[in-house]
C-alpha cells in the first residue's frame, strides 16, 4: 500500500489487515506497520500566550535551548577549538514533566513558566515509516490456506479492497511471488497468440494455402481442453509451469494433422484423388506413425507427472498437461481432422466457383435488306 499521506495510510492499513484476516483463503496475515509508539505532544494555548506577551518564536527558542543542543560559543586554544553546547542536564530530559521547570521570555522581560500556557497530550505514533521511492508504504504479508491457489488469493484481496471502499489516493500493488504471478499471466496470452500466428505463417508458406494451416491448428483446442481437464482431475492449478506445458502441446499435437494433411494433399496433387478418398487413405496409412510419435511423447511425459523427489512439485503440472493434452487430442483429432479438412475443402471450392454479378448478354437482332 502506497500513499502520499502517511496519516491516511496509517488509518486504512489496519482496516485492510482486519478484512484480510476474515478471509478463509488467508493465513498468517501480518503487516510491517508499527504504530504502537508513544508520543507526547506539547499543545500551546495561543490565546493565553498572547495575553502574556509571548511570541511563538520565543517558545521555540526556549525549547531548542533546553533540548536542541544549541552551540552558543567556541573556545579556542593553541592546538584545538571546542564548541560550547547549551542544553539541560540529561536527567531533566528523561521525563516530560521536566518541561514544567522551563521558563519563557515575555515581551515585558519577565520569565513566564511554560506550564502556565501549555499542556501535554499523549497519542500513538509510528516507530518507523517505510518508503518506496518517495512515498510512505505499508507491506502486508500472508500465507495461503491449504488448497487455495495464488490466483484465488489475489482476487480475494482485490475484492476486500472494494468491500472496505479503499480511497483512490491509496495505491496497492503486489510484490514478490504474487507480482511475478500477475506479470506472467499478463504476458502469457500474447505469447500463446504469437506462437499460434507463427505456426500459421510457417504452415501457410509450406502448403501455399490460407486454409490448410487452419485445418492443422484446429487440433489445438482439444489439446488445451485435455490439459485443463487433467489439471482439474489431479487437483493442480493452472500456473506458469502448466502454461509452459500448453505451449509445448502446440508443437507436439499439430504433428498429427500435419501427417494426415500432407499425405492427403500429395494424393490429390499427384494421384488426382478426390478429397474424401485422399483424407481417408491418409488416415489409414498415417495411423501407425501418428500413434508411435504420440506414445513416445506421452510416455516421455509420464516421469514428469508421476515422479517424486526434490523439485517434483514443480515438474508435476508440466507432465500432467502434456499427458492429458496428448490423450484427449489423440482421441479427437483422428476423427475431427478429416471432417475439418473436407469442410474447408468444400468452402474453398465454393469461393472459387462463386461468380460475382451477372454476365452481360448482348441483344441479338435480325436485319433485313
Amino acid at each position: 500500500m502506497e500513499d502520499a499521506d502517511s496519516k491516511e495510510l496509517s488509518l486504512w492499513a489496519p482496516k485492510l489487515v482486519d478484512e484480510l484476516r476474515k478471509l478463509p483463503s488467508m493465513r498468517d496475515v501480518a503487516t510491517d506497520q508499527q504504530n504502537g509508539g508513544l508520543e507526547a505532544e506539547l499543545v500551546i494555548d495561543r490565546d493565553t500566550a498572547s495575553r502574556l506577551g509571548i511570541l511563538p518564536q520565543a517558545i521555540d527558542d526556549a525549547l531548542y535551548d533546553a533540548f536542541g543542543q544549541r552551540q552558543v560559543s567556541t573556545i579556542f586554544t593553541q592546538l584545538n577549538q571546542y564548541h560550547v553546547v547549551l542544553e539541560v542536564d540529561p536527567q531533566f530530559s528523561q521525563n516530560p514533566d521536566s518541561l514544567k521547570s522551563i521558563y519563557v521570555h515575555a515581551n515585558s522581560g519577565s520569565q513566564v513558566p511554560l506550564a502556565s500556557f501549555s499542556h501535554f497530550q499523549t497519542s500513538n505514533t509510528a516507530l518507523a515509516v517505510n518508503h518506496q521511492g518517495q512515498f510512505p508504504v505499508v507491506t502486508l504479508s500472508f500465507n495461503l490456506a491449504p488448497g487455495v491457489s495464488l490466483g484465488e488469493a489475489t482476487q480475494a484481496i482485490q475484492r476486500a479492497e472494494q468491500d472496505i471502499h479503499l480511497p483512490p489516493s491509496i495505491h496497492t500493488s503486489f510484490q514478490g511471488t504474487a507480482a511475478a504471478f500477475q506479470n506472467s499471466l499478463s504476458s502469457e496470452p500474447y505469447l500463446i497468440l504469437a506462437a499460434i500466428v507463427t505456426v500459421y505463417i510457417v504452415l501457410g508458406v509450406l502448403y501455399e494455402s490460407y486454409i490448410h494451416p487452419l485445418t492443422i491448428l484446429s487440433t489445438l483446442p482439444s489439446a488445451g481442453v485435455g490439459a485443463i481437464l487433467a489439471l482439474l482431475l489431479t487437483g493442480n492449478d493452472l500456473g506458469v509451469v502448466a502454461l509452459i506445458g500448453i505451449i509445448l502441446l502446440i508443437g507436439i499435437v499439430k504433428k498429427n494433422a500435419i501427417m494426415m494433411i500432407d499425405f492427403a494433399l500429395e494424393a490429390e496433387r499427384v494421384e488426382h484423388k478426390p478429397p474424401e478418398e485422399a483424407i481417408f487413405q491418409a488416415c489409414l496409412l498415417r495411423f501407425r506413425p501418428i500413434m508411435m510419435t504420440t506414445m513416445a511423447a506421452l510416455l516421455g511425459g509420464l516421469p514428469l507427472a508421476l515422479g517424486s523427489g526434490t523439485g517434483s512439485e514443480l515438474r508435476h503440472p508440466l507432465g500432467i498437461t502434456i499427458v492429458g493434452g496428448l490423450l484427449v487430442s489423440q482421441l479427437l483429432t483422428l476423427y475431427t481432422t478429416p471432417v475439418v479438412y473436407l469442410w474447408f475443402d468444400r468452402l474453398a471450392q465454393r469461393f472459387s466457383h462463386l461468380n460475382i454479378g451477372n454476365p452481360i448478354e448482348e441483344p441479338s437482332g435480325a436485319s433485313a435488306d
